[in-house]
């Protein structure tokens, strides 16, 4: 294929391509949130992952439902407190 013949054009259709899935860790430095609390999402059930052996994924479309709903989940939990 022509198009992986230059290096530069395979690092620029490698960068293109959509993230899968995601590490804890990747997560993390990603959003701001700490691996702990990850941790205990996962735990909780509130943050969907997938398990290669000692790996712990986590899908990209359950990365983005999960930090789209976390604004309503905090303000449903803000609204019980009063």
């Amino acid at each position: 294929m022509e198009l992986f013949r230059d290096p530069l054009n395979e690092m620029e259709a490698l960068t293109t391509l959509q993230r899968l899935a995601w590490g804890l860790s990747e997560v993390s430095k990603s959003t701001g949130l700490s691996i702990a609390f990850l941790r205990a999402e996962v735990r909780a059930g509130r943050l969907p992952v997938r398990r290669f052996g000692r790996r712990v994924l986590v899908r990209d479309e359950d990365l983005k439902a999960y930090l789209s709903s976390g604004s309503e989940r905090a303000i449903k939990t803000r609204h019980r407190a009063f």
